[in-house]
């Protein structure tokens, strides 16, 4: 009854040999926890910089430019567009453009000079109360030197007051900063992406390891149909899902539901059709239920992290926005939290609107040619 090495080491080769023949689950073992490390130690920040600000400057003197200076050697603000009206402003939030925009009134180096404290609005887009805290802080202690260097001579006395002039900050879509409303309508592009998308390639996987695929093949179904077919019920479990969440979020988080719902509606018709085929070409690449699973959750982690749906995307560097910008949720969340907090139609959604086409498309297309016609 005692332990023996030679049946151990034996047992422990066939396992080391099982691993190498699946090298797909040897792949995702080294792999999750590689990415994992990647995203979390160069990808996310919690204190974003250089977020992107649209200026309305309606005094052209030189207090103004050395205000619009300081917003740029903070660093935590770039001048991305110089706009003419309020209206022009609007159309920049609401398509998400900008997050802050700062306007200087027509008569700000006139009440200067004359020690009336003038103020400039400053206003920030609120649906993610976390990408724009940062700024906000930032942004307090302006007055106190932007105008240090222009208060001298007969102005000298006007350096003297704490602050020459003041920042308005308001906050546009969620005045009180309130988390639930960024974070709930945030859970519909991430739910609807897990569930939706292991749902289909278990089911799928499932069929293989049972036998019935066999039976599915020997049928004279095409792979479109077979796919149709096997995607229509999980499209209604779909609706349903989204429809739970917006009614939930509304009546148990009072997240207000602005308008937008042309552009909520299809961009979740695109959204749940492409994660399904998604789901559906796992199933075709993947042997086994656990292997679907795992290239599910491979799938879903930049999901969760680049998105923006936990962490602010703008915070991000350059390439981590490029990898988010590919991902499907993220053109999802700002599909809903456009409509839900913003009011935000199709027209000024088209962008995101044709990422989640696009994905949806080329996904489809993908999963077909992959579906295999023979169990070899």
């Amino acid at each position: 009854m005692g332990l023996s090495l030679s049946r151990i080491f034996a047992v422990l080769a066939k396992e080391f040999r099982q691993l190498r023949r699946d090298r797909l689950t040897f792949a995702m073992i080294l792999g999750i926890p590689i990415m994992q490390l990647l995203l979390f130690g160069y990808a996310i920040n919690t204190d974003p910089k250089h977020l992107p600000t649209a200026v309305l400057v309606q005094d052209q003197g030189d207090f103004s430019r050395s205000v619009i200076a300081s917003l740029k050697n903070s660093q935590y603000f770039d001048i991305v567009e110089t706009v003419r009206t309020p209206a022009e402003l609007d159309r920049l939030f609401e398509r998400g453009t900008v997050l802050f925009a700062v306007t200087i009134p027509g008569d700000f180096t006139r009440r200067v000079v004359r020690g009336e404290n003038p103020q400039i609005l400053v206003e920030a887009d609120a649906s993610d109360p976390t990408a724009t805290a940062s700024g906000v802080a930032a942004i307090a202690a302006i007055p106190n030197y932007a105008l240090v260097h222009d208060l001298k001579g007969p102005l000298a006395s006007r350096a003297k007051v704490i602050a020459p002039f003041q920042l308005v900050v308001q906050r546009r879509y969620n005045p009180e900063s309130i988390t639930a409303y960024n974070i709930v309508p945030g859970l519909l592009g991430t739910i609807l992406s897990l569930t939706l998308v292991i749902m289909t390639a278990l089911g799928m996987t499932r069929e293989s390891e049972r036998g019935t695929m066999e039976t599915l093949l020997a049928t004279p179904l095409r792979p479109l149909e077979v796919m149709i077919g096997k995607l229509t019920p999980y499209v209604l479990i779909g609706i349903f899902q989204a429809t739970a969440i917006i009614s939930m979020a509304r009546l148990l988080f009072g997240v207000p539901l602005a308008g937008g719902w042309g552009a909520l509606i299809l961009g979740l018709f695109l959204f749940i059709v492409g994660s399904l085929s998604l789901g559906f070409l796992v199933s075709t690449v993947a042997r086994n239920q656990l292997q679907a699973m795992q290239m599910a959750f491979f799938y879903f982690l930049p999901s969760i992290l680049l998105s923006g749906f936990l962490f602010p995307f703008r915070g991000m560097p350059v390439w981590a926005q490029w990898i988010g910008t590919a991902v499907p949720v993220t053109h999802m969340l700002r599909v809903v939290r456009g409509a839900m907090l913003k009011g935000v139609g199709i027209s000024g959604s088209l962008q995101s609107l044709g990422a989640l086409a696009v994905f949806m498309v080329v996904v489809a297309a993908l999963a077909v040619r992959q579906y295999r016609t023979t169990l070899d």
